[in-house]
């Protein structure tokens, strides 16, 4: 089975809590803090795999979390940091953040690796905190909290050259001929179920990948058929061959459908009509095909393509599409990569996210934001220190003097998630 999209839970490991422990021994009656650090939570990396070839192995497990940190100890010692896990993906392979759509990685060469979650910073122990004035301090920081995403992976197949074109135009015995593939052949629509690749041995230089790209009809765009699923694979390609039944046979007229087949290119995606396209007009063994090719020339005389007459079957005019080909990558050699959208790690685009505060009752407020939620999974609120440090960060960022906006008086309730606080000036 051919699985090239899927959707996926990843969630990096979260920071081990720092330790409070103060240094106990014989004869020794007051020990300074010697709590430790909390270890670090794995990081999720997305590693390239050209072993693989499609996304199957996330149909059934959907959710990937890397290792947690360990909590510090006591005398001084740190907690473990988490394991990275890394999920291999076949080469092409896209990374979109669900929510938004846009592109987290793109993952087009072996071994290559990306960092998609950081762990979270593990928290520190109370040792980090003794000063002159405060030699004692019996607080620690909690461990920060990982991100987690909502992901979609695609396949898209990377070849140099896409075959497109409507069913039984003869796509598939082109690709049999021309490369080392062995693609399912027959008389009949749709006998090919999935992208086929091989490899064009060229005589005249560099080898390159042609790929099959099945179920091209009308309303593809839109889902109709096969097409809708297969589409994103010809978002690589330098290329097109846009293999047309010269013949008519099928009860189309050849015109229509070369117009048809761009049509919906265009729908998927405007900028794939702007790449090169080579009209091979085929089944030229059969005499329909002369009258209809020569109608095919008139009427793209003007339109800069190039229009080669071949016959898959009888293997005519293959060396001639194979060299043009070969011309055209000479020109047009840059990859095509999806660049990266999505910044993860802009720790000032975090901070400065909004908040809202909404007034739930006559004296109550309830405040939410992902910065806050965020600071306060790393902040211990129990201590001294870490409320401290908590309402200045509410001052800080403009929360008080919201509240105050809104009307709150001494004594009204501030819920904050899963704390509750009374606010008094």
């Amino acid at each position: 089975m051919f699985i090239d999209r899927a959707k996926i839970h990843i969630k990096g490991g979260d920071g081990g809590h720092g330790c409070v422990s103060f240094y106990r021994a014989k004869y020794i009656t007051n020990g300074g803090p010697d709590g430790g650090d909390g270890g670090k939570g794995g990081d999720i990396i997305f590693e390239a795999d050209e072993s693989l070839n499609n996304l199957i192995n996330f149909r059934h497990k959907r959710k990937y979390t890397a290792e947690r940190g360990e909590n510090g100890d006591k005398r001084n010692r740190s907690g473990k940091s988490g394991e990275d896990l890394i999920i291999k993906v076949p080469v092409g392979t896209v990374v979109r953040e669900a929510n938004s759509n846009k592109v987290m990685a793109d993952m087009v060469k072996h071994g290559e690796q990306k960092i998609l979650i950081k762990g979270g910073r593990g928290g520190r122990g109370n040792q980090n905190f003794a000063t002159p004035k405060m030699q004692a301090p019996r607080y620690a920081e909690n461990g920060k909290l990982s991100r987690e995403h909502d992901i979609i992976l695609e396949l898209k197949l990377i070849a140099d050259v896409s075959i497109i074109g409507f069913p039984n135009a003869g796509k598939s015995t082109l690709l049999s001929m021309v490369t080392n593939a062995n693609p399912k052949i027959a008389n009949y629509h749709f006998t090919t179920l999935s992208p086929n690749l091989g490899v064009v041995k060229s005589k005249y230089g560099d080898d390159f990948v042609l790929a099959d790209i099945p179920g091209l009809i009308e309303g593809a765009s839109e889902g109709a058929g096969l097409g809708h699923e297969f589409l994103r694979h010809i978002e690589r390609t330098k290329i097109f061959v846009h293999v047309v039944d010269g013949s008519g046979l099928e009860g189309t007229d050849p015109i229509e459908s070369i117009e048809k087949i761009n049509a919906e290119l265009g729908k998927y995606n405007p900028k794939l009509l702007s790449r090169p396209q080579v009209l091979a007009i085929n089944k030229m063994d059969i005499p329909e095909s002369k009258e209809n090719f020569e109608k095919i020339l008139s009427a793209y005389s003007s339109s800069g393509l190039t229009i080669l007459p071949i016959s898959a079957a009888t293997n005519t005019g293959l060396d001639d599409l194979i060299k043009e080909l070969f011309e055209l990558l000479q020109v047009h050699k840059g990859d095509i990569i999806f660049e990266e959208e999505y910044d993860e790690y802009v720790d000032a685009v975090i901070d400065t996210e909004p908040f809202t505060i909404t007034k739930t009752s006559e004296h109550e407020f309830n405040v939410e934001g992902r910065a806050i939620e965020k600071m306060l999974g790393y902040t211990n609120l129990d201590t001294e220190k870490g409320f401290a440090f908590f309402q200045r960060y509410l001052r800080e960022k403009g929360i008080i003097k919201k509240l105050e906006e809104e009307g709150i008086v001494e004594g009204d309730t501030v819920r904050l998630y899963f704390h509750v606080f009374d606010y008094y000036k």
